[in-house]
């Protein structure tokens, strides 16, 4: 295929029969082989100026489109196996709602912390967070434990009417009426 006077283009609207045979005969792929013809079609628009005049013009094309094919298995190789997601019908996602909710309710449970007065607000970090005991945080405090537990339980109570938590029902039973 030589001919100095025509273009690359139309040396390669010509040639694509060729070229799509060479690359179906190295991937062993109508689809693949599809791709690599068009990457090489772009490849090859893309550098025409480094085609040199009076040289094998389906050479060229060649090249680029073996280098290509090295390229992909080279991709291929360090990308590990791959799957259509499509295909997958055993994996669940999230809609990101609850996870969207989580972050509005510690959100806002945070924020209910903050505007805790701070001997509420020490007292339910150190026995919530931190794990200490009653006893342990009223010497941390210098405090005596029953007002660590009334300074927890306001704590709480205030937290949970801050952050709009509702407490359950039959968590306490209530006082009087029924025997």
């Amino acid at each position: 295929m030589k001919g100095d006077d025509v273009s690359v283009s139309d040396r390669l609207i010509a040639f694509l029969p060729n070229l799509r045979r060479f690359a179906i005969s190295l991937c062993r792929s109508r689809d693949l082989a599809d791709d690599l013809v068009q990457a090489a079609c772009e490849r090859a628009l893309a550098s025409q100026d480094r085609f040199e005049s009076g040289t094998r013009f389906d050479a060229w094309m060649f090249r680029i489109l073996r280098n290509l094919w090295i390229d992909h298995i080279r991709r291929t190789k360090t990308a590990g196996p791959r799957e259509d997601i499509d295909d997958r019908q055993d994996i669940v996602g999230s809609s990101g709602e609850r996870d969207v909710e989580a972050r509005l309710t510690l959100k806002s449970v945070a924020v209910a912390i903050d505007e805790l007065v701070d001997e509420q607000r020490e007292v339910l970090l150190l026995v919530c967070v931190e794990d200490l005991s009653y006893k342990e945080a009223a010497e941390v405090l210098g405090i005596p434990i029953g007002t660590v537990m009334s300074r927890l339980a306001r704590a709480r109570k205030n937290l949970a009417e801050a952050a709009g938590i509702n407490p359950a029902a039959d968590r306490s039973p209530e006082k009087g009426g029924k025997t």
